[in-house]
């Protein structure tokens, strides 16, 4: 396998996880019109799911960072 198709593979998967964090931020605005303004635990719950999708695309964006590293200078 070339690097040119590695690096394709690495890009699809950094496509991917941008696509989730995307659908999931969308799918919870959407959500969130639902919530009562006085529910509090549910808005505070929404807001973590949130937070921790973006979160954890920050992590896999830094081990595909690594992943592209190691694929061009190994």
């Amino acid at each position: 396998m070339s690097l040119g198709c590695k690096l394709l593979v690495v890009f699809l998967a950094f496509l991917a996880v941008l696509a989730v964090v995307i659908w999931m931020a969308f799918r919870e605005r959407r959500l969130a019109r639902s919530i009562p303004e006085g529910d509090l635990a549910a808005q505070q719950a929404a807001d973590g799911r949130v937070l921790a999708t973006v979160f954890g695309a920050i992590l896999g964006g830094m081990m595909l960072t690594f992943l592209v590293a190691w694929l061009v200078f190994f």
